[in-house]
């Protein structure tokens, strides 16, 4: 859904930029598309810019598609955000390849890095399985480089692990190849995946019931944060983690795609539960409300 105002009760202030990417991910939820829509939509969010009233906002993105596509335009855009909302907090999400270009990255010294966050994904630790999920070959070292470009410029950066069936065994490595390679990072958040989009098409290699997963999931968090990187789990209800994980898991769906079951109305983490994506086509089968206490 993209809206044509900021609400100020919302959990997910966006400006869609594109729908074009550069990536053609097994999972996307939003599957690229080749229509040149850019300077369309850059009008109609300068437009949406002009026509909001400053009332507060904590945090608008920026959203495609992939938003690098706008090159110098993107940093036009930022800029006239932070004019408009000088306090906001300008969340930038992207694949992370254009950053590489170290010529490009240097253009965030036009913009306020002080209230600006980039979150971008890795798939693996591997290359050849990142490759493989985004479908473009050497994206794994583009973004690695341009994770590193980030880090040079100074911004902040929100790496995002999306996880499915191909990478789950690898969550423990990937923590490792984080500290290890990746120790600059502002935080860490491992999502739960959106099952709609392309991985419907692709239901075969990616679905994985997230309880599944709950242990591998706590090693790569509890390892992360004992090595002092900030580590958050999104879009994944509490009854399907390990109690340990608890402390981790944040409210983050979107508040129009969030849903609850019936029996989450008994759940005594329903308050703090990040819920379900409605428009997921498929949900863990262990979904259950939490009754006992909890320390």
């Amino acid at each position: 859904m993209i809206r044509d105002s900021f609400d100020i009760r919302s959990n997910d202030n966006a400006l869609f930029v594109t729908s074009q990417c550069n990536n053609h991910c097994l999972m996307c939820c939003q599957p690229p598309s080749e229509i040149d829509d850019i300077e369309y939509l850059f009008k109609k969010n300068c437009s949406i810019i002009d026509n909001a009233e400053d009332l507060g906002l904590p945090q608008i993105a920026i959203t495609g598609g992939e938003p690098t596509l706008l090159g110098q335009r993107l940093f036009i855009l930022i800029q006239y955000i932070q004019e408009k909302f000088p306090d906001t907090c300008v969340h930038l999400l992207s694949n992370g390849r254009r950053f590489a270009d170290n010529r490009y990255t240097g253009l965030f010294e036009a913009v306020n890095k002080d209230n600006l966050l980039v979150g971008i994904p890795l798939h693996s630790d591997y290359a050849g399985d990142h490759d493989y999920i985004t479908q473009v070959s050497g994206s794994f070292a583009e973004t690695v480089i341009g994770l590193h470009q980030l880090a040079a410029e100074d911004i902040d950066i929100e790496l995002r692990i999306l996880i499915h069936k191909m990478n789950w065994k690898r969550l423990d490595k990937i923590a490792d190849f984080i500290y290890k390679n990746l120790p600059f990072v502002n935080f860490v958040a491992f999502m739960g995946m959106e099952y709609t989009g392309c991985s419907i098409k692709n239901h075969g290699m990616l679905w994985v019931d997230p309880y599944t997963y709950r242990f591998e999931l706590e090693k790569a968090v509890t390892r992360l944060s004992r090595w002092g990187i900030p580590v958050a789990i999104y879009n994944l209800p509490h009854c399907i983690l390990t109690q340990a994980l608890y402390p981790y898991a944040e409210r983050s769906i979107s508040d129009w795609k969030t849903t609850f079951l019936n029996c989450c109305d008994s759940c005594n983490m329903k308050e703090k539960c990040s819920g379900l994506f409605s428009t997921s086509r498929w949900q863990s089968e262990h979904l259950k409300p939490i009754t006992s206490a909890i320390s």
